[in-house]
C-alpha cells in the first residue's frame, strides 16, 4: 500500500494523524539532501581550482584541501549531534535556518581578501587558513545538513523512519553526481565567476527546501515511533573504535591514491574528483539493506585486484592508462570492503548522529595522516602502501580466534617485512639491470601465491605486504642516492646500477640526467653535456640558438635569459659568454638538489653565477625589475604542467618582461595532454605567432639518456623567432577552440585530443 493511500482519517489517534502529516517528508528530505550534497561537492573542486595559481599547481593543494574539508565536516557533524541532543526537530530547524541566513550573507564564494603569496615554509598551514577564511562557514553549514535531516527524519514518526541510513546513500549519490558534473559540464562551460554565481543560486534553493522540511515537521509535531528496546541503542567503546578505524582507512586512501595519480598527470579538478567520486559512490552501493554489490562478492574480488597492484606499485609508463585503472579498481574495492563492514556495524537510528560523528572523526584521522603527517615523516609516498595494507585488515576472518592466534599466524609475515626493510635500510642494496628478469619472475611467483592463498586472509595480506615492500623499495637497474619530499612532491635522485649516469625523478617522471661515465667507463671530464629533454639538437636547444641568433641580427645583444623551472639545471650549460641567466623555481628541494655538485654539476660547472629565485614564477618573474631576451617555460609537476602558467594572463605577464624582439619557449611534453592548440589560441589572443617542434631521439632512453620532447616558440614577429620561423611548423589557431584564462580552463579537451587525436 502506498503512502498516498493512507489519507488522513479523523478517527485515527492523534499520533497516527501526525505521522500521516509527514507523508511528504521522504521526498522533501531526499531532494534537500541531494541539493545539499551537490553544493557541498561542487564547492570542493571549484574553490581548489581558484587557489591553484597561488600554489603553483601542486598536487598537494588537493591533499590539504581534503583534510580541511574532512575537519570541517567533523565540526558540522558535531554541531548536528549537539543540536539533535539539545533541541527538538522544530527548534533545531529554526537554528539551522538562521545559520543558513548568516552563511548567505558571505556569498558568492571567493578567495578571502588580503591573502598574499604563500610562505616558503608552512605552506600547508597557510593553505588551511586560506580555506577556512574563504569557505569555512559555507562548508560547515552544508556539512551539518545531511546528519540533521536524517536525524529529523528518524524522529518524524514516519513509517520509513526506521532506516534513515538510506538517506545517507541518497546524499552521497548527489555528491557523486556533483563530482562528475564538475569536470564534464561545469568546468568546460562556465568560468569560475559564473560557477560561484550559480552556486549562490543553488544555496538559495537549499534554504527554501530546508524551510519546507521544517514546515512539514512542524505539522507532524515530530512524533517519534515506538521507543527502541534499551539494548538496541547500547554502543560500546569498541564499537566506536571500529567505526573510526573503518572510516579512517578509506579516507586516507582517497588522498593517497589521488596524490599518486595526479602527480604524473596534472593537478586539476578533473583528476581529483575521480577517486573522491568513487569513494562517495561506495556509500551509495553499500549503505542499504540490499547493496548493489554484495559484501561477499567484494571480498572475493579484492585478492584478484590487490595481487597485481602489489607487484606493480611503481607502475609501467608504457601502460599508464591500465595502471591508473588498476589503482582505481583496487581503491574502490578496498573502500567497498571497509564501508561494507562499517554499514554492517551501524547502530540503531537513535545513535545516528553519534555514528556519523565517529565516522567523520575517522575521516579526519585518515585524511590528516595521508595529507599532513605523512609528508612530514616519510621521504616517499609510503603512506599509500601502508593504507592498502591496513585496508586488508578488514577482510573477514582476519581476526578469527583469539588475538594470540592471529599474532601467531601473522608473525612469519611480519618477520619477512621487517627483514626486507632492514636489508634495504642497512645495505641500500642495488639490483643491477640484469636482475630485472629474475626480479619480475619473483613477483609473478608472489602473485600466484597470493591468489592460491586468497581464502586465508592473514597469509594473503602477508604476501601482499611483501610485494608492496619489494616494489616500493627496489627498482632493478637503479640505485637510490637521495629522496626528498616537499609540498610539491617527491624527488628522487638515482644512479643507474652500472654507475654510468645519475637521474632525477619527480614522481615517476625523469626530470633530468647527467652522464657520469663514458662508454669506456672513464669518468666524464669537463662541463657536462645536457641530457633528457635538453640534449644538443633537441627542440629546446634549437629554440635557444634561434632566439640568440635573432637578437644578434637585430644587433641589440642576447644578454638575459629567464628559465621557469630548474630541474637538474641542465639548461644552464647553454649559457654563452657573459649572458645572465636566472632560474625561477617554486620548490626549495629542487634548488637544494640542483645546487649540490655532489648530485648534479650543471649549475656549478656551467653557470655558477646564475641567480636562483625561489617562489611561484608568475609572482617572482612579475616582481623582477629585469627584462629578458628569452623566457623558457620548463615547469613541471612530474608529467603535468601547472595550468596557471599557460593562461592568457600568464602569457601577457611574460610578454611584459620581454625585451623588444624577445621570444618565449614553452616546453609542453606530456603523455596525457595535447597542449599545443591551447598555446596557439593564447598566441592568437595576444597577437603572437606560434611555432612548433617535436623531437624523437632514437635508442633506449636508459642508454642514450635522451627523451622525446615537444616545444612551442611564441614571438611577436617571424624575425624575432630567427631560424625557427623557417624550420619549425607554424601553428594555426583553432577557431572553435577556447584559450585558457585564470578564470577558465578545461583539461578534458586536451586529454581526449592526446588520447584519440583531433
Amino acid at each position: 500500500m502506498s503512502v498516498v493511500e493512507n489519507a488522513p482519517d479523523q478517527t485515527l489517534p492523534a499520533a497516527a494523524r501526525s505521522v500521516d502529516d509527514t507523508r511528504l517528508l521522504p521526498l522533501l528530505s531526499v531532494a534537500t539532501l541531494l541539493v545539499s550534497a551537490l553544493l557541498l561537492f561542487l564547492i570542493q573542486p571549484m574553490f581548489a581550482k581558484m587557489v591553484l595559481p597561488k600554489l603553483g599547481g601542486a598536487p598537494s593543494v588537493w591533499s590539504v584541501a581534503m583534510v580541511f574539508f574532512q575537519a570541517v565536516l567533523l565540526a558540522g557533524y558535531a554541531y548536528a549531534h549537539l543540536l539533535g541532543r539539545l533541541l527538538g526537530p522544530q527548534r533545531a530547524g529554526l537554528v539551522h535556518l538562521l545559520l543558513l541566513a548568516v552563511t548567505a550573507m558571505t556569498l558568492p564564494i571567493a578567495i578571502a581578501p588580503n591573502w598574499g603569496a604563500p610562505p616558503a615554509d608552512g605552506t600547508a598551514l597557510w593553505l588551511f587558513g586560506l580555506f577556512a577564511a574563504s569557505i569555512g562557514l559555507p562548508f560547515f553549514t552544508l556539512s551539518a545538513s545531511a546528519p540533521l535531516l536524517q536525524s529529523w527524519f528518524a524522529a518524524s514518526g514516519h513509517r520509513e523512519a526506521s532506516n534513515p541510513y538510506v538517506l545517507y546513500a541518497a546524499s552521497n549519490l548527489g555528491s557523486f553526481a556533483a563530482l562528475f558534473a564538475y569536470p564534464a559540464v561545469v568546468e568546460p562551460l562556465l568560468t569560475l565567476k559564473m560557477q560561484a554565481s550559480a552556486w549562490s543560486v543553488g544555496f538559495a534553493v537549499l534554504a527554501l527546501l530546508v524551510t519546507a522540511v521544517a514546515f512539514v515537521l512542524g505539522r507532524g509535531n515530530g512524533v517519534a515511533g515506538t521507543a527502541p528496546p534499551p539494548q538496541t541503542s547500547i554502543v560500546s567503546a569498541t564499537d566506536r573504535l571500529r567505526w573510526i578505524a573503518l572510516a579512517a582507512v578509506p579516507s586516507g586512501l582517497v588522498i593517497a591514491v589521488t596524490a599518486h595519480l595526479t602527480t604524473d598527470v596534472a593537478a586539476t579538478p578533473f583528476l581529483w574528483v575521480i577517486p573522491l567520486a568513487l569513494y562517495l559512490f561506495t556509500f551509495v552501493v553499500v549503505f542499504r539493506d540490499r547493496p548493489w554489490i554484495s559484501h561477499a562478492t567484494v571480498v572475493r574480488l579484492v585478492p584478484f585486484a590487490v595481487a597485481p597492484l602489489a607487484i606493480s606499485l611503481v607502475g609501467a609508463k608504457v601502460f599508464w592508462f591500465t595502471t591508473i585503472v588498476l589503482h582505481l579498481v583496487v581503491f574502490t574495492l578496498l573502500t567497498l570492503l571497509c564501508h561494507g563492514e562499517l554499514y554492517a556495524r551501524r547502530p540503531h537510528p537513535e545513535r545516528l548522529t553519534e555514528f556519523f560523528l565517529c565516522t567523520s572523526f575517522g575521516g579526519v584521522l585518515g585524511g590528516a595522516f595521508a595529507g599532513l603527517l605523512a609528508p612530514q615523516i616519510f621521504s616517499g609516498n609510503y603512506e599509500y602502501p601502508i593504507l592498502i595494507a591496513l585496508a586488508l585488515l578488514a577482510l573477514p576472518g582476519m581476526f578469527a580466534g583469539s588475538a594470540r592466534q592471529t599474532l601467531v599466524k601473522a608473525s612469519p609475515w611480519l618477520a619477512v617485512a621487517i627483514a626486507l626493510a632492514m636489508v634495504w635500510y642497512a645495505t641500500q642494496l642495488r639490483l643491477p639491470a640484469a636482475f630485472e628478469l629474475p626480479f619480475s619472475a619473483l613477483l609473478v611467483v608472489l602473485t600466484a601465491c597470493m591468489l592460491l592463498l586468497r581464502q586465508r586472509p592473514v597469509a594473503f595480506a602477508g604476501l601482499a605486504v611483501t610485494g608492496l615492500l619489494l616494489t616500493t623499495l627496489w627498482r632493478p637497474g637503479m640505485a637510490p642516492i637521495e629522496t626528498a619530499r616537499s609540498f610539491f612532491g617527491v624527488h628522487t635522485v638515482v644512479d643507474l646500477a652500472d654507475g654510468s649516469a645519475r637521474l632525477l625523478f619527480h614522481g615517476n617522471t625523469m626530470h633530468g640526467a647527467e652522464r657520469l661515465r663514458n662508454a669506456d667507463s672513464t669518468p666524464v671530464a669537463g662541463a657536462p653535456e645536457p641530457q633528457s629533454y635538453y640534449y644538443p639538437g633537441s627542440p629546446l636547444a634549437e629554440g635557444i640558438a634561434a632566439a640568440r641568433g635573432a637578437k644578434d641580427r637585430f644587433k641589440d645583444g642576447f644578454e638575459r635569459v629567464a628559465v621557469v623551472g630548474l630541474g637538474t639545471g641542465s639548461l644552464a650549460c647553454y649559457l654563452r659568454g657573459r649572458e645572465s641567466w636566472t632560474f625561477f623555481e617554486i620548490d626549495p628541494e629542487v634548488i637544494r638538489i640542483a645546487s649540490n655538485p655532489a648530485f648534479f654539476t650543471f649549475l656549478s660547472r656551467c653557470a655558477p653565477k646564475a641567480r636562483l629565485v625561489l617562489g611561484d614564477a608568475r609572482l617572482t618573474l612579475q616582481a623582477s625589475s629585469d627584462r629578458y631576451d628569452l623566457i623558457v617555460l620548463d615547469a613541471f609537476s612530474s608529467d603535468g604542467i601547472p595550468v596557471h602558467l599557460l593562461t592568457r594572463e600568464a602569457i601577457a605577464g611574460y610578454l611584459s618582461k620581454l625585451t623588444p624582439h624577445g621570444s618565449i619557449l614553452v616546453h609542453i611534453s606530456n603523455r596525457h595532454l595535447d597542449l599545443a592548440p591551447i598555446l596557439a589560441n593564447v598566441a592568437r589572443s595576444e597577437g603572437l605567432i606560434a611555432l612548433f617542434k617535436e623531437g624523437h631521439p632514437a635508442g633506449d632512453v636508459m642508454t642514450t639518456l635522451r627523451t622525446a620532447s615537444r616545444v612551442v616558440m611564441l614571438a611577436r614577429t617571424p624575425e624575432d623567432a630567427g631560424e625557427a620561423a623557417r624550420h619549425w611548423t607554424a601553428m594555426s589557431p583553432d577557431p572553435a577552440g577556447a584559450f585558457w584564462t585564470d578564470d577558465y580552463s578545461n583539461l578534458l579537451g586536451p586529454m581526449l585530443r592526446a588520447k584519440f587525436g583531433s
